[in-house]
């Protein structure tokens, strides 16, 4: 893990922290926080990121609202925090 990984993890937890309780956050966000230019090139790693803090029981991942496993998921996800 590099210094972007850990960038883009507390970069979603400050997000999460600013939202009410049950709002989701799209990884992209993290991405374009950490690099409004190149956000597209991180969100693979905002994403793997999101997955790491789920392991952690930080957050979830969900799709079309049913918490899913982001390394599967296809398509767009959203973050929240554990209900």
């Amino acid at each position: 893990m590099d210094d972007v990984d850990r960038v883009l993890e507390r970069t979603i937890d400050e997000l999460l922290d600013q939202r009410r309780p049950g709002t989701t956050i799209c990884p992209s966000e993290a991405a374009r926080a950490v690099d409004p230019e190149g956000w597209r090139e991180l969100m693979p790693a905002a994403r793997a990121a999101a997955g790491r803090l789920v392991a952690a029981g930080q957050a979830e991942v969900t799709q079309r609202g049913e918490v899913v496993d982001v390394a599967t998921a296809r398509g767009p996800v959203r973050i929240r925090r554990p209900r």
